[in-house]
């Protein structure tokens, strides 16, 4: 069995400044602590909104860390400096529209501000890419929306077997797969 890679990425100018304090990756961290059944293994990093370095990143997380899913945080509003999904679209193979649409289906029943998220996400090679909000409990309410096609999403693009505790999150795969 491969060895479970997870890339976790805080987008923010000011925490990767130490103005203020990452709270997104260590929910992301929590949320898959608590959710995933497998062994698995974090991949951190904290960097600024310049799509440069996201693209840059993001890159080396599909590419030479091999991380599975590269999950991303911040950077996904309207405000200038948020570029996220544009850095993420321009490493992506395959978009795959349907996980930002769930992401903001669900957050739009809980604040009308959602409707100004643009998180996406996509394959890069053997990778899924998720874009996500930045703060942790938006964080959590949307992997909650999308976690179920995760695995089986890392499945069809040839990557390791993920497991979730079914009481938390029941994996969806076909009878067939």
């Amino acid at each position: 069995m491969s060895e479970i890679r997870i890339g976790i990425v805080t987008i923010s100018d000011r925490a990767s400044q130490g103005v203020y304090q990452d709270l997104g990756g260590p929910a992301i961290l929590q949320y898959f602590q608590e959710v995933l059944d497998c062994p698995w293994q974090p991949v951190s990093r904290l960097i600024a909104d310049d799509k440069a370095t996201i693209e840059a990143t993001l890159r080396a997380l599909c590419d030479d860390e091999l991380c599975c899913l590269v999950v991303t945080t911040g950077g996904t509003g309207p405000a200038l400096r948020d570029v996220t999904p544009e850095a993420t679209l321009a490493v992506l193979d395959k978009e795959l529209p349907g996980f930002g649409e769930q992401m903001r289906a669900v957050s739009l029943q809980k604040v009308p501000t959602a409707i100004l998220s643009r998180q996406t996400a996509g394959v890069r090679g053997k990778t899924l890419l998720i874009n996500l909000p930045g703060k942790p409990r938006a964080i959590a309410e949307c992997l909650d929306a999308v976690m179920a096609a995760v695995p089986y999403c890392v499945d069809l693009i040839g990557g390791p077997f993920l497991t979730t505790r079914p009481e938390r999150i029941a994996a969806f795969r076909p009878k067939s797969a």
